[in-house]
């Protein structure tokens, strides 16, 4: 296993866990770095520069200021939204930010350099942070690469760590399902087993059902704002509409409607995110509504769900877990390195495969669940217009929420034999997306994003 299921499902905030939630970790980590080095009283200024996708679609993703409040000390699964307002009016007023809350320098989100056309080292989402002395001398620089759903590496640092013994540990398809029969274990069972080399069980356990518990509130959230989400297109929310309609007409949650909750719990989260609000990656934000509308339709509409909610919760995660494990190691989860069918498309695979086990499907059936919502996610781009995480983004979840249940089902048809393997096809999406072109890779600069004028989108 190459990362933990904490690290694919994490607290954060929108709009997006590469553009937002990663650029503010690198923050913290550059201002971390000034602190440990006994240096930051010595620093007079900062300088940033974003390349790539990161310069090209930054302020649709509120890439600045997230930079400017991580620098200040503040991280993406603990800053509260009116802390975060009030530091981004006092910043911008100012022109000014306290690194790590007790050192001032003039910075402010048009003082970030931007340089969109350029790819440095080896990822799309590239940044360089350098502070100087009052007489002009570099103190320290560091560049960093946000590789997607919050993760963040230097550039010589390797993407993913193994958390796992060579004995329980796996980083293929072939050969979790290889631990799976050989130890007669289920593909969850598997996966807490790794996670319980590092955490107790209880400690596992508990912090996936606070996981669910954040979904559910953002979901809820989502469902209680109306208005129109930020930025320029005036995307108006639908899901507190939807909500009282169905609530309306569907009172004693007959299964008839199942299908109509899980559009509203993706479009709920997505639009909750989108409007920079307290989000899980899952494994990233830009797809952050699949997995909890999944894990709705698996809590209400299955037999398991409805005979032990918790239970069905953890082995939902850890399942969807091991197979986002496999994506972040063997390919991409990010939309500016391989397009959207590493966002979504992993996503609908990590829920189609918890969904499988919670209908009872065995290992094998698990992972044929997983390889159908891919294999048909294949070359999705990653054209969002205005290079707000909107459209398509908001619509896109509920449509792959639906792909992952079809894939679930289909597979529990099955007997687990298929000639596609889930190995083949996440090299196939990983093939794929480097042919792809960087116009459709998260830069807005090809597809929707040129083809539908912004002055005139309507929704």
């Amino acid at each position: 296993m190459a990362v933990s299921v904490f690290d694919l499902f994490s607290v954060g905030i929108g709009p997006s866990s590469s553009h937002t939630v990663g650029p503010m970790r690198a923050a913290g980590m550059f201002v971390d770095e000034l602190v440990d080095r006994d240096v930051l009283d010595r620093v007079a200024d900062v300088r940033v520069d974003l390349f790539g996708s990161l310069a090209a679609t930054g302020a649709g993703h509120g890439t600045m200021p997230a930079i400017l409040l991580g620098l200040e000390g503040y991280r993406p699964d603990t800053i509260e939204t009116d802390v975060m307002e009030q530091r981004l009016t006092s910043m911008r007023a100012e022109g000014k930010i306290r690194l790590a809350h007790r050192t001032t320098v003039s910075l402010n989100e048009s003082d970030i350099h931007l340089h969109p056309g350029r790819r440095l080292g080896r990822h799309p989402n590239a940044m360089t942070m350098a502070a100087f002395s009052s007489g002009g001398d570099v103190i320290y620089r560091e560049t960093y690469c946000s590789v997607g759903g919050g993760f963040v590496v230097t550039e010589t640092e390797p993407a993913t760590r193994s958390t796992a013994s060579a004995d329980t540990g796996f980083h293929s398809a072939a050969e979790l399902l290889a631990l799976a029969e050989r130890d007669g274990l289920s593909v969850s069972q598997v996966m807490l087993r790794q996670e319980c080399e590092v955490r107790s069980e209880a400690e596992v356990r508990a912090q996936l059902l606070h996981i669910r518990d954040v979904m559910v509130a953002c979901q809820a959230n989502g469902m209680a704002r109306d208005g129109h989400l930020p930025g320029n297109l005036m995307v108006r929310r639908r899901a507190r509409d939807w909500f009282v309609r169905l609530d309306s007409e569907d009172p004693e949650r007959d299964p008839a409607f199942a299908e109509d909750w899980v559009n509203l719990v993706a479009l709920a989260v997505n639009e909750e995110n989108a409007s920079g609000g307290r989000i899980v990656t899952a494994p990233t934000n830009g797809a952050a509504g699949i997995i909890p509308a999944v894990l709705h339709y698996a809590l209400h509409y299955t037999p398991a769900g409805h005979a032990d909610p918790d239970e069905t919760t953890i082995r939902f995660l850890l399942t969807a877990g091991a197979i986002g494990s496999l994506y972040k190691e063997r390919a991409s989860i990010s939309g500016a390195e391989v397009g959207c069918q590493g966002e979504v498309g992993s996503a609908a695979s990590m829920a189609a495969g918890g969904l499988a086990e919670i209908l009872g499907g065995t290992p094998r059936q698990v992972e044929n669940a997983a390889e159908i919502a891919m294999e048909h996610s294949l070359g999705l781009t990653c054209d969002p217009i205005g290079g707000l995480v909107q459209i398509p983004c908001i619509e896109r979840n509920a449509i792959s929420a639906g792909k992952a249940i079809n894939a679930a089902r289909m597979a529990l048809r099955g007997d687990g034999t298929h000639r596609v393997s889930l190995d083949q096809v996440i090299e196939t999406m990983r093939a794929t997306g480097l042919d792809m072109s960087a116009k459709y890779k998260e830069t807005s600069t090809g597809g929707l994003a040129v083809n539908v004028p912004v002055n005139v989108v309507e929704c």
